[in-house]
């Protein structure tokens, strides 16, 4: 089975209604997913967004954060996210925020990339985060990436379950 496959397993297995927040992915987890006959049931929407300005529009991200952190960090991921789950009636949202290379960028080295995992309750948004250093070209960095926040929901999930409210493994 794929990456994919079991996504959609996994979801489908948890009542689970995805939305993304891709910036450096541009896509492609929604894409990877949309592959498997079924998904549709589990994907409720998926944002590209490239520019500080959209992620602000779009997503909600606040320009503080972006100042403060840079657009590639976890705290821009982590709202990313959130901001996903804002607007949709989605439980879930994966973002991924990252410099595809090949040249480092702001001091941060090509191939690094922020995720977040969201989990949103009546009530309540309980947030994961992570950031990974991938090596290759630019579509060989894209396509870890893609399968990376995939390959990690199920485990992120498991902790949402057991009530960690928040995290970031850096």
């Amino acid at each position: 089975m794929s990456i994919a496959d079991d996504t959609v397993q996994f979801l489908r297995a948890n009542d689970l209604v995805l939305t993304t927040a891709e910036s450096c992915t541009a896509g492609k987890i929604v894409t990877l997913l949309s592959e498997v006959e079924g998904s549709g049931n589990f994907i409720e929407c998926g944002y590209v967004v490239y520019s500080p300005q959209a992620k602000q529009r779009l997503l909600h991200v606040n320009p503080q954060t972006i100042e403060t952190f840079n657009l590639t960090s976890v705290e821009v991921a982590r709202e990313m996210a959130t901001g996903a789950l804002r607007d949709s009636t989605a439980n879930v949202a994966v973002a991924t925020s990252g410099i595809l290379g090949p040249d480092d960028v702001d001091g941060i080295p090509a191939g690094t990339i922020c995720f977040a995992w969201a989990f949103q309750t009546a009530d309540e948004c309980h947030v994961f985060s992570h950031q990974h250093r991938f090596r290759g070209g630019r579509c060989e960095v894209q396509k870890q990436a893609t399968e990376y926040a995939l390959q990690w929901l199920p485990h992120f999930h498991r902790r949402f379950l057991q009530d960690e409210k928040v995290s970031s493994d850096e």
